[in-house]
């Protein structure tokens, strides 16, 4: 074996430990733009809570609302400064698969340790499609496959992704389908991740999932941890069970991104099309802050209830 494919290999193996996944949102600026500067420091709070993987520009990320320059710019960026910190993985999933194939092209080019792919959307395509779409991507380096059919309206089934993992730089799937489906996956050896918070001790604990892409670990980065690497804690699990409910209040990452504008870990801007949540909604969220301890949510400032005429809503960046 050639000292590339030796290193290939090791870094799927390693990737396929990460228990923690932070599924990283993408702030921004009032005039729209990119944030690294706060992007930066959402990323190191990660880092010091524990997250051994960070997700960039995925579906938490907004990568949908990204150019293909601005997405591989933010990849790059997050290697170059937390890459010897933390397992990098970019969203590089596309219903177009010649798009596809030039951002993981570009993003392994730039350093990624793999790349997510989401199945073909809108125009979707045959089960033989699916499987010839995923080879054309798998042969460029490691790839996560993303099933999350509420999305894709296209459901992977397990007949396409068994035939899938037999090539070499298959190295799991973020799955949300439910449990049942992660135990079948688990059972066949094949590794996954539940991408459900609600979902994830159970995941994790019961049905063999080797670990969160989370959401909510943007918020406590520090119990999700807990959840994942300190062993079966049901009372826990359960405390942060009204969290995870009101993060699926609105497509995410809408209620993720009125949070932690909230908590003033970033500025409140929305590109479209998202808006934040209702006022109603808001307040419930400051009401849930205080009932699990501010000093369990990222960043420093009071959590506080904003007004409408807080948020910046961006139609061109």
């Amino acid at each position: 074996m050639r000292s590339s494919e030796q290193k290939t290999r090791k870094s799927i193996e390693e990737i396929r430990n990460l228990r923690l996944i932070t599924a990283v949102v993408t702030p921004y600026l009032p005039n729209g733009q990119i944030d690294l500067e706060t992007y930066d420091n959402l990323v190191n709070m990660q880092i010091a809570n524990g997250a051994d993987g960070i997700l960039v520009a995925g579906t938490t990320g907004q990568g949908q609302l990204m150019t293909l320059n601005d997405k591989i710019m933010l990849i790059a960026h997050t290697v170059n400064r937390f890459g010897d910190k933390v397992k990098v993985i970019g969203n590089a999933g596309s219903n177009n698969t010649a798009q596809a194939i030039i951002a993981s092209e570009q993003g392994f080019a730039v350093g990624m340790d793999a790349a997510l792919h989401i199945n073909p959307y809108y125009g979707k395509t045959s089960m033989d499609g699916l499987i010839a779409h995923y080879d054309s991507v798998l042969s460029i380096g490691p790839l996560i496959i993303y099933n999350i059919p509420t999305r894709t309206a296209q459901d992977i089934p397990p007949s396409v992704v068994e035939i899938l993992a037999q090539n070499p730089n298959f190295v799991g799937i973020k799955e949300c389908v439910g449990n049942d489906r992660v135990k079948l996956y688990a059972d066949e050896g094949i590794v996954v991740w539940t991408a459900n918070d609600e979902e994830s001790h159970d995941a994790r604990w019961e049905f063999g999932a080797v670990g969160d892409m989370s959401v909510a670990s943007n918020l406590i980065p520090g119990l999700m941890h807990e959840l994942m690497f300190g062993g079966k804690n049901p009372a826990l699990n359960s405390k942060l069970m009204p969290l995870f409910n009101w993060l699926n209040l609105a497509p995410n990452p809408i209620a993720l991104n009125t949070a932690l504008a909230q908590l003033g870990v970033i500025k409140p801007v929305f590109r479209l099309p998202h808006v934040p949540l209702p006022l109603e909604k808001r307040i419930e969220f400051v009401k849930l802050v205080k009932e699990l301890g501010r000093e369990h949510f990222v960043g420093d400032k009071d959590v506080e209830v904003l007004d409408d005429h807080d948020f910046i809503i961006v139609a061109r960046y």
